[in-house]
């Protein structure tokens, strides 16, 4: 038992301490570039190009009001405007009879960007990346898989939903990244001038640690969930 005891010890240790190495290379790796390159890689892998699509799909997010469904629904509603010929369909799971359902509001608040409701479908049935693919691809009533089709999603999201709906039959998909915008104005400030303790080092001029820092640490966190999730879908056959 005292040695069973030894080895559970032991073990942890290990645990612990490559644990706190794999914490450490991170935080290393968020005063570089890297993370925001990776992040950049998977969200620009299949751009759209100027011919104008048949369908704008926008894939679900955290449903509305959330910031990714927000943005998802700001950069759909753009899209829509500069193709107006296209339909715009909405995959998203939920009750479309249901006026409270994430479906419906995410039509609700395209409609008030702009979007003519009549353009608007809907596949609620998918619940995930490869559900929503198989369905639109075998289910819509609309042949989409021999058209022009543009996705809107996260930009870490965008290699993985390209690849899947080429797996399910789609011979014409592109993708556009929801990137977020940062404020134009210089953030820098003079700390002696907003007063405060003086032990505290001055940041003001920092916008690395203050900002760049702790967004890269953000994007570590969003590109190594999603290179887990490309491998699983790599392994199930899905991409």
């Amino acid at each position: 038992m005292r040695r069973f005891f030894r080895k559970v010890i032991q073990v942890t240790k290990w645990l612990l301490a490559v644990s706190g190495g794999v914490f450490l290379l991170l935080c290393i790796l968020a005063f570089t570039t890297l993370p925001f390159h990776m992040y950049h890689r998977l969200a620009t892998y299949s751009l759209p190009g100027k011919l104008p699509p048949k369908a704008i799909v926008m894939l679900s997010g955290a449903g509305i009001p959330s910031e990714n469904g927000l943005i998802r629904a700001y950069f759909t509603a753009t899209l829509a405007a500069r193709y107006p010929e296209a339909i715009v369909l909405i995959a998203a799971p939920g009750d479309t009879s249901d006026m409270n359902s994430d479906p419906v509001r995410i039509a609700q608040e395209l409609a008030l960007r702009g979007v003519d409701p009549v353009r608007i479908y809907f596949e609620p049935e998918g619940k995930n990346t490869r559900g929503q693919a198989l369905n639109l691809a075998n289910g819509s009533g609309i042949d989409l898989k021999n058209t022009y089709i543009i996705l809107v999603t996260s930009p870490e999201h965008i290699t993985r939903a390209v690849k899947t709906f080429n797996r399910a039959g789609f011979s014409w998909v592109s993708g556009l990244p929801t990137f977020e915008t940062s404020l134009s104005e210089d953030l820098t400030f003079i700390d002696k001038d907003l007063k405060g303790n003086k032990v505290v080092p001055p940041i003001g001029g920092n916008l690395q640690f203050r900002y760049q820092f702790w967004n890269h640490l953000k994007y570590e966190i969003l590109v190594i969930r999603e290179y887990i999730a490309l491998g699983f879908y790599k392994l199930k056959g899905w991409i």
